[in-house]
């Protein structure tokens, strides 16, 4: 398929699901494509309109970036048959009536897990950057009728959700796919309700490796003001930490951030990887 075409199948796409009603399946799915335009930007990465803050108003991490590899991290049921979600799901407390945006939800395994325990006074928010992974997680929103999740795409620098409306965010095995770190986080902030709480998944190993060295983490998120307010260890060489979002008062600005990092970076144990 060219590119053009590509492109094409995109547009046709967004118009179904985000400008529509008419394609939706009885039951309402929720499954529109938060967007700043009437047509969603191609899989070429243009840029889309700015949301939050901009993506040059922060520093690049002084580390490596992984490359986004694919839609899921591994087989669904051997994530089950491990209790990863179920693990994630307890330590975040995930409950009836919660608005929780899973940042990174590529096909939609967490998203999937999230839709029984928020109910339907809840809501679940898809998140990602790669159009072809938004496609698979609407399909799948339509196929299972799901009725409280909003499929949403949102930037290396700004997950693009509604501002002051979730009790939670997830990140799963993602972080270290993350170009924009700073700037993601402090816009991921203004989306948060007071004493929303971030729970990140990652293995404890170099970026390079597609993992976070936990001391890292702790670095890059203290930074744009999130406290820490627990680590699970339960699997050998993997965390999930768990983050408490700051006040917006409380936030510093991204030149703040930009000033202390450029004195005092946050570099992985042992230098670059």
């Amino acid at each position: 398929m060219t590119r053009q075409m590509r492109a094409g199948v995109l547009t046709a796409f967004v118009s179904c699901v985000a400008l529509s009603t008419a394609c939706r399946p009885s039951g309402d799915v929720v499954d529109s494509l938060r967007t700043s335009s009437a047509v969603l930007p191609s899989d070429t990465g243009r840029a889309m309109a700015p949301q939050g803050a901009p993506e040059n108003a922060f520093p690049l991490p002084a580390r490596a970036v992984a490359d986004i590899v694919a839609p899921r991290w591994s087989n669904e049921d051997d994530r089950d048959d491990a209790g990863e979600a179920e693990r994630v799901m307890r330590i975040l407390g995930a409950k009836e009536g919660m608005h929780i945006a899973d940042i990174g939800a590529g096909d939609g395994y967490y998203v999937a897990r999230l839709v029984p325990r928020v109910g339907a006074t809840g809501r679940v928010y898809g998140e990602d950057i790669v159009p072809r992974y938004l496609e698979l997680l609407a399909s799948r929103a339509r196929q299972s009728g799901w009725s409280n999740v909003e499929v949403v795409r949102g930037e290396p620098h700004d997950p693009r959700l509604p501002d002051g409306t979730l009790d939670a965010a997830i990140l799963i095995h993602m972080y270290h796919e993350i170009s924009q770190p700073f700037g993601l986080m402090w816009n991921l902030a203004s989306a948060m309700k007071p004493g929303g709480r971030v729970v990140i998944l990652d293995l404890d190993r170099p970026t390079s490796g597609h993992g976070t060295p936990l001391a890292l983490l702790r670095c890059e998120l203290a930074a744009v003001g999130y406290r820490e307010s627990r680590v699970d260890r339960e699997v050998a060489g993997e965390y999930v930490a768990v983050y408490i979002a700051p006040k917006l008062e409380d936030r510093p600005t991204p030149e703040e951030i930009t000033r202390a990092l450029s004195q005092k970076p946050c570099v992985p144990p042992g230098g670059r990887d």
